[in-house]
């Protein structure tokens, strides 16, 4: 089964002005990506806007980013949604297209119990062929359920395709208890941009995430850098990714992301309401930000 590692890429979903999909700007990112050199591709996430997709848009973002990446990167599709029958459907989908995995979120919004959630990851793996590798994906803060360490044991021992997690909320001791998981072959990325060396020192295999969907230079150098062996080099190269994490607001906020890629000379697309793009003004200010932490730390503003 293939793996998520290294940096992967949790992708924007580029709205046009008349609120459909851009998926020439999707397709235009995706090939940016693969030849900035990251390892894997996760779209239809988070930072996706997921759940202001449609079950339909979103298997058209899918169809679109695994054609684009052509098999030169690792693409999972996150099939997290609503309700569990949109779930198996988005992953039987991603599984057809030709997908190399998927992750599925915790159940969101209403509480559930540990029976549930586990219940709800088994329904959805049994889903889809036992070889087609599945990650679960916790991020509490968002979805309002937190997958414990125990239940996502319970699920592994139960479904031979859930192969990894990623896992979204800062939390060192969590983090290390997600690693005792399995026999050595389950995996974890973690999704803290500002601690990537950190992760990847306790065990974690990589990262998914969104800031370096917009700039994957400096993720992709310390990446590497650690990977090399030299671990003061990519110290000091993660120093820079906090730089750009910061800037970027961390993720919360993707009109920040959107208007990030554009000042890049690519098409960032719009939000979907609720949300809104940047004011004149937010952009304004905005683009210094870009422009002085790029030039501090040596990284073209313009990809091309």
């Amino acid at each position: 089964m293939k793996k998520l590692y290294g940096i992967t890429i949790a992708m924007i979903t580029p709205f046009s002005e008349d609120n459909q999909v851009d998926h020439a700007a999707l397709a235009e990112m995706t090939n940016m990506l693969v030849e900035k050199g990251v390892n894997c591709l996760y779209p239809c996430g988070t930072t996706g806007e997921m759940l202001r997709l449609s079950v339909d848009e979103r298997k058209a973002v899918a169809e679109t980013v695994i054609k684009a990446a052509a098999g030169r990167v690792n693409v999972f599709i996150h099939c997290g949604a609503v309700n569990q029958e949109d779930t198996i459907a988005l992953a039987q989908h991603a599984e057809k297209a030709g997908a190399d995995g998927v992750g599925v979120v915790t159940p969101i919004f209403a509480g559930q119990s540990d029976r549930e959630m586990e219940e709800y990851f088994v329904a959805v793996a049994s889903g889809i062929s036992e070889d087609f590798p599945m990650y679960l994906y916790n991020i509490p803060q968002c979805s309002s359920n937190d997958l414990k360490v125990e239940v996502a044991q319970q699920v592994v021992d139960r479904c031979k395709n859930v192969v990894g997690l990623k896992y979204s909320f800062a939390d060192i001791n969590r983090t290390i208890d997600y690693l005792k998981i399995g026999d050595g072959t389950f995996e974890v990325l973690h999704g803290l941009d500002r601690g990537l060396v950190a992760m990847l020192a306790l065990g974690c295999v990589g990262t998914v995430t969104g800031c370096a969907c917009i700039f994957p230079e400096p993720y992709v150098k310390t990446y590497q850098l650690y990977c090399q062996g030299k671990l003061k080099e990519a110290q000091m190269a993660q120093r820079v990714c906090v730089d750009f994490t910061d800037t970027l607001r961390g993720g919360s906020n993707m009109a920040y992301f959107k208007a990030a890629l554009t000042l890049r000379g690519l098409t960032g697309g719009h939000m979907r309401a609720s949300q809104l793009d940047l004011t004149d003004e937010e952009l304004a200010g905005f683009a210094k930000e870009v422009e002085a932490v790029c030039q501090k730390h040596g990284v073209p503003l313009k990809l091309r």
